[in-house]
């Protein structure tokens, strides 16, 4: 078993950030959670408040912070498109002060750290499926901007800390990801297909249905996660994503057949700037951290359709 670490976890009480303090508690690790519960919820971490090796701190990211730790996971950033355009100002503030922050504290511990960034990176691509060699298609001045420029510029600041301070950094770009404890109302395609269909209320599609997305199941997401920050060579950036592809009519349908529900689709305007494809090449994934997903969307989907049926 590899040495315990004193690791801290921004937006640790999110939706990833709680199943990723679950695995570093499990393997014997110390963790501190800071999080300012604006999308993240104690409901998901209650189970590790007792546990001695786990302690919460209730705090934004864009206030420095300092505590003695060997790894640094930055998950802090609101993930949904309805999330992280509420309030565009703060999402950029949350993606680059955040960053900063954490890379300060990287610096002054002599500490790893692993930044979430995201497929969001590539904008609507041009190519595909899209390797981590591709530089983006991304709309800065749309609505998704704040979100798509706040984390690429993150992956400048990290590789620019890097070069010039020598801070020991991982980036990986993380793609659609879904599971236990998405919050019911943050906006992603599966938490809201897998509501309205247990509610029996028509299930909502932005555009025709023909746009495509890679659907991870978390538990694939953190393996990756864990991979990339306790091998020592490759800085990254990474994709960590599912390639099996499928279009947003098909999710539905799956979605559909899994709960039994009686909903219609119904179709509106595409959202703006919304990318057409999105599938993930893992290829360096697979050479570098021996890393593929291993669990099928329909599997992963009948665990969150349970899962959202005891919510309710």
């Amino acid at each position: 078993m590899p040495t315990a670490k004193h690791v801290l976890v921004t937006g640790g009480a999110g939706f990833v950030g709680s199943h990723l303090c679950d695995r570093l508690i499990k393997d014997g690790h110390e963790v501190i959670c800071l999080d300012n519960l604006a999308t993240g919820s104690k409901k998901n971490i209650t189970h590790l408040l007792s546990n001695a090796n786990f302690a919460f701190v209730e705090r934004d990211v864009q206030e420095p912070f300092y505590a003695k730790v060997d790894w640094i996971f930055n998950l802090a950033c609101p993930a949904s498109p309805p999330q992280y355009q509420k309030n565009p100002v703060q999402t950029v503030r949350t993606t680059v002060m955040g960053m900063i922050n954490m890379l300060d504290l990287a610096g002054a511990n002599g500490a790893r750290i692993l930044q979430a960034s995201t497929s969001e990176v590539y904008g609507d691509p041009n190519i595909h499926p899209q390797p981590e060699t591709y530089w983006g298609n991304v709309n800065p001045i749309s609505r998704r901007g704040c979100y798509d420029e706040g984390k690429r510029c993150a992956e400048t600041l990290c590789f620019d800390y890097h070069r010039e301070y020598g801070v020991d950094i991982r980036v990986i770009r993380i793609f659609n990801t879904y599971g236990p404890r998405m919050a019911k109302d943050d906006g992603r395609v599966v938490s809201n297909f897998i509501l309205q269909a247990l509610r029996n209320e028509p299930i909502t599609i932005y555009g025709d249905g023909s746009y495509t997305r890679s659907f991870q199941y978390v538990d694939d997401l953190i393996e990756g996660m864990m991979r990339m920050m306790a091998q020592d060579e490759e800085v990254g950036p990474i994709n960590i994503g599912n390639p099996g592809e499928f279009t947003i009519k098909e999710l539905a349908e799956n979605i559909l057949d899994l709960t039994g529900s009686t909903s219609e689709l119904t179709y509106l305007p595409p959202a703006e700037s919304d990318p057409k494809q999105r599938k993930p090449d893992i290829t360096l994934a697979k050479q570098v951290l021996s890393w593929e997903p291993k669990i099928q969307l329909k599997d992963g989907l009948a665990k969150t359709v349970e899962y959202f049926k005891s919510v309710l």
